[in-house]
């Protein structure tokens, strides 16, 4: 099969897309030939180096003693948490799917970016016949890390919630599912995605230079909650507006967390495949929007990060490694 594959850390140029063994369906576990793989800013730390740092201040966070995973990586590695295609075979023990089963999930080996991936039965719900490939193979990563967010900070009907990078994958769902609990949510966002968060409930403010004033102004003096979904100085803006560290989160700034100045509730956060089919009820019904700004084919991989790395795309970027 062809899969993404790279052989050192650095920019999007250590990427390939190359030619490796296919995956085998071994006991738990369940082979899916992948038909949509969702990109996301999470790849482009791990290629970069960049997460090992990341992942050893979640395991500040938990303490001594505890259990949560550690980082580690070797070469070549693969790329990818989202996924969803058709079951190809299913190892033995799993009851669950069958061979022709259309599906979705996620793969902890990060190796999603493929033709062709193994992964545990439990990481896996069925796609509904009404969702389209390229949303479904984005429904893992970004929206659960909204989910996580969400049910963070615990909005309730007449709260005012700010969301920062509302218009960026994981902003734009965590604003939908925040208005969804009847609080009033204003969007930080450019200029161009103001209309598309209008349309969907938000409030839209402009960032940059002004924008606590802007906000301030936009909430009559009253914000309740902040959600980061972008980094920067955002917790900083957020205890300038006068929140509680207790209704701030962030998935993004670990250094935030450690001096509980926020909380990082995140993606592994967010119940596994039960938040997963809450999100994907969601996504079938309509009541929540995963706009997908644009496909590529897996040869495009390069192409697809360049423009992830921008950082002004609404919605997901997502590779097709197989189209039938």
């Amino acid at each position: 099969m062809r899969a993404v594959r790279f052989d050192r850390y650095g920019d999007v140029d250590v990427l390939d897309v190359r030619d490796v063994d296919d995956p085998e369906a071994t006991p738990g576990r369940v082979l899916v030939r992948v038909r949509a793989a969702a990109t996301n800013p999470g790849d482009i730390y791990v290629r970069q180096g960049l997460a090992e740092r990341a992942w050893a201040l979640r395991a500040q966070l938990s303490g001594p003693g505890s259990d949560a995973p550690r980082w580690s990586m070797s070469f070549p590695a693969g790329q990818g948490m989202d996924l969803a295609g058709v079951v190809i075979a299913v190892g033995e023990g799993v009851t669950a799917f069958a061979a022709g089963d259309e599906v979705l999930g996620w793969s902890e080996q990060r190796v999603a970016q493929a033709e062709l991936v193994a992964v545990p039965a439990e990481h896996l719900v069925g796609k509904p016949a009404g969702l389209s490939w390229e949303v479904a193979g984005s429904m893992f990563v970004a929206p659960m890390a909204a989910l996580a967010s969400v049910e963070a900070v615990a909005p309730r009907a007449g709260d005012t919630v700010v969301v920062s990078g509302a218009s960026g994958a994981v902003g734009l769902v965590a604003a939908q599912l925040t208005r969804h609990t009847g609080a009033t949510v204003i969007g930080l966002a450019g200029e161009a995605n103001h209309d598309w968060l209008r349309a969907h409930g938000v409030t839209p403010v402009a960032y940059g230079d002004g924008q606590a004033a802007r906000i301030r102004d936009t909430a009559a003096g009253r914000v309740d909650a902040f959600i980061d979904t972008f980094g920067a100085d955002y917790v900083d803006l957020a205890h300038e507006l006068g929140i509680p560290a207790t209704r701030i989160n962030t998935v993004v700034n670990f250094d935030a967390a450690i001096d509980h100045r926020a909380g990082i509730r995140g993606t592994d956060d967010a119940g596994g495949t039960t938040g997963l089919q809450r999100l994907v009820d969601l996504a079938t019904t309509g009541t929540l929007e995963i706009p997908i700004a644009a496909t590529y084919p897996l040869t495009q991989v390069r192409d697809a990060y360049h423009r992830l790395a921008d950082r002004h795309t609404r919605g997901k970027i997502v590779l097709t490694p197989s189209t039938t």
